[in-house]
Parts: C-alpha cells; sequence; structure tokens
C-alpha cells in the first residue's frame, strides 16, 4: 500500500500509541502522533492529514474537543475514535458528531487496516465524482 497520506495518533497512553504507529507505519503511511488535544491541534496546524485516530478520553479533554477544532477549521481528516468502551450508543455518538469510525482496544492490525483502506477507496471515489461531475 505506496501512499503519501499523513496519519495523526492522539493517545495518551505510551503503549497504545506506539502500537497504532507501529501497525500504520507497517502500511508506509507518515504517522504524526501527540499525547494530547493541545498538542494534536498544533499539529493540525502545520500539516494536513487524511486520517486523525483519536482516543476517546485524553488528558486534557475528549475526542468531541479535537473534532470540534476540526470541523471548525475547515480540515477534511477523516476522524476514527479508538475506545475502551465501544458501546454502540458511543458509536452512533461519535458518527453524529461527524467520526468516519470507530475501533475497539486492543486493536487488531487487520482492523486498522480496514480503516484505511475504506477511506482511501472513500477518496478515490470522491475524485472520480469531481472529474465525472
Amino acid at each position: 500500500m505506496e501512499t503519501q497520506w499523513n496519519i495523526l495518533v492522539v493517545c495518551s497512553d505510551w503503549e497504545n500509541r506506539r502500537a497504532l504507529i507501529h501497525m500504520l507505519e507497517r502500511l508506509t503511511l507518515n504517522v504524526y502522533s501527540s499525547s494530547s488535544v493541545r498538542q494534536a491541534e498544533e499539529l493540525l496546524k502545520r500539516r494536513t492529514f487524511a486520517l486523525t485516530f483519536c482516543d476517546d478520553h485524553l488528558v486534557d479533554g475528549t475526542f468531541q474537543n479535537l473534532l470540534s477544532e476540526i470541523r471548525k477549521s475547515g480540515e477534511k481528516t477523516r476522524f476514527i475514535v479508538t475506545t475502551t468502551s465501544g458501546e454502540w450508543d458511543d458509536f452512533l455518538n461519535s458518527t453524529r458528531l461527524g467520526a468516519f469510525d470507530m475501533i475497539r482496544w486492543p486493536l487488531q492490525p487487520t482492523d486498522v487496516e480496514l480503516i484505511v483502506i475504506r477511506a482511501m477507496h472513500d477518496d478515490e471515489l470522491k475524485a472520480s465524482d469531481h472529474i465525472i461531475a
């Protein structure tokens, strides 16, 4: 899977963050990481990210705080919520707020890869729609 996509991983737990970074780097993606909403906002000011994986709860806020800032900025990143609970209501709430998907810890490499493939496919469909229109 060759791509120049930038991916942002926002996770307070160092071991979980490292594991997800490793999974994404195996897919030859450019991965950036932060441990807080504030750090993520600083990275988002300097780069464009195709995907953002963000824990539901961080040391200085929640995924909702970061997602809200991303939406205000007009950024087009696809937002994936990572969670330990993974309840159906949480999934529905996150997608209502604009998340692309939700995935439960412990993450499985195949699940992460499928989300990336879905997002790439979505990009291809949108690009072909613009060509046809």
